[in-house]
């Protein structure tokens, strides 16, 4: 079977981002089914399942010779002997959605030999939709975007949570950031590809489907993302996690990676 081009599964991972955006919509702030996760790894809603299916369904039919990593499907082994296999977080910030909030997201990808060759953040209540494809840049809403240029660490506005920025994780001393905050992963990489945020850090062991999408939308845009100890990201390992996130234009990353040195 020939190899799809990343434009043609840009195409794909877009049409199915709406088709889950117009899913979640219909249960947003209408008090949908939740129940939290029995190993304890956060809440879920009966719209995190629809949106799951309805993805899985779409884009396996569209590529069956593809494998599937979802957060919201038991994990199958048989994705790790796939060409290329579909990252999906149904919905990215599935808390802030419960609360009524419109910075969730969703979170699509597909990955070639470790490597994101196309991927897709949409936000449908805000209208939001970032697009990327390996070598042909990132978007907004068809509107090419940049990273941020460099900046001096005191000046730079850094999505992270408070946790990220305490002492324990900065042996020599907290970088003086102007810290901010989106609930969503994917949605706060996107954010620093569009250059609205000059960079974002997280310490905690992150899943592949929260960070997959949001890594190439920055890239794409001329920025950096690395894992925490800035080693470059791969995916569709056994165990689907890395080792944090940093992400930023090149100045900003290389500054908070010295600054945990």
């Amino acid at each position: 079977m020939p190899v799809p081009d990343p434009l043609d599964d840009l195409a794909l991972l877009v049409e199915a981002a709406r088709g889950a955006g117009r899913i979640a919509a219909r249960y947003f702030r209408d008090e949908p089914e939740t129940w939290d996760k029995p190993d304890g790894t956060g809440p879920v809603t009966e719209a995190d399942i629809a949106v799951d299916e309805m993805l899985r369904d779409r884009l396996c039919e569209a590529r069956p010779d593809y494998g599937w990593l979802s957060e919201e499907t038991p994990d199958s082994p048989k994705r790790l002997q796939a060409e290329r296999v579909f990252i999906v977080d149904p919905i990215d910030g599935t808390q802030a959605f419960i609360e009524g909030s419109s910075a969730f997201s969703h979170s699509l990808a597909v990955v070639e030999a470790g490597v994101v060759v196309a991927a897709v953040v949409y936000l449908p209540i805000r209208g939001k939709l970032y697009a990327a494809a390996r070598g042909h840049g990132a978007t907004l809403n068809d509107m090419a975007i940049r990273a941020a240029g460099d900046c001096a660490l005191h000046e730079a506005e850094v999505l992270a949570t408070k946790h990220t920025l305490s002492p324990d994780h900065w042996p020599r001393g907290v970088p003086p950031v102007i810290r901010a905050y989106r609930p969503s992963l994917a949605y706060r990489m996107a954010l620093v590809g569009e250059g609205r945020f000059d960079g974002m850090v997280t310490f905690r062991p992150t899943w592949e489907w929260d960070i997959a999408a949001g890594s190439l939308i920055i890239a794409e845009a001329g920025g950096q993302a690395t894992d925490a100890t800035g080693a470059a990201l791969r995916f569709n390992a056994p165990v689907p996690q890395v080792r944090g996130v940093l992400a930023g234009s090149a100045g900003v990353h290389g500054a908070l990676l010295a600054a945990r040195s």
